[in-house]
């Protein structure tokens, strides 16, 4: 019995693009995969003022890009992403994580602006926050109120 041209045709194309399909779900590269976020190293030194404060953390990708878009809180309706440089503090609108990399938020560079609190928080204190991802979506944060003069590698 001879099967028809076409039937063989269309037979032919389908499992090409089987094929093709298992193909493609083998081969994910690092950029395209999901990003495992995790953060760490969290604090806000205590304000020295009623109205400013600042954040720091860092954020380490075990998986795939993504990218911080915002920050919100409940002690501020406005905190914004910064940068620092050449010595000179720069908004930024969201902050790139490398696959497999990190990151940082520390003093004397990247950070968080906190302006027009709803109170001055104090050392012993947690300000909550959630940080919005582009790939991720929201992860929220107990952000921990240290001394004013804080340092993270030394512990006090």
């Amino acid at each position: 019995m001879r099967r028809p041209a076409g039937a063989a045709a269309v037979t032919t194309a389908a499992l090409a693009l089987a094929l093709a399909g298992c193909g493609s779900d083998d081969s994910v590269s690092s950029t395209s995969s999901r990003p495992e976020l995790k953060v760490t190293g969290v604090y806000m030194p205590a304000p020295v003022t009623d109205t400013m404060a600042a954040g720091f953390f860092t954020v380490t990708n075990s998986g795939g890009t993504d990218t911080l878009t915002s920050v919100t809180s409940d002690l501020s309706a406005d905190v914004t992403l910064h940068s620092t440089k050449d010595g000179a503090m720069e908004e930024e609108k969201s902050f790139a994580i490398p696959a497999d990399g990190t990151l940082a938020f520390a003093s004397g560079g990247n950070h968080l602006m906190f302006e027009k609190l709803t109170h001055r928080p104090r050392e012993g204190e947690k300000v909550s926050l959630t940080l919005h991802f582009a790939r991720t979506g929201t992860v929220k944060v107990s952000m921990p109120v240290k001394s004013a003069t804080y340092n993270p590698k030394t512990g006090h």
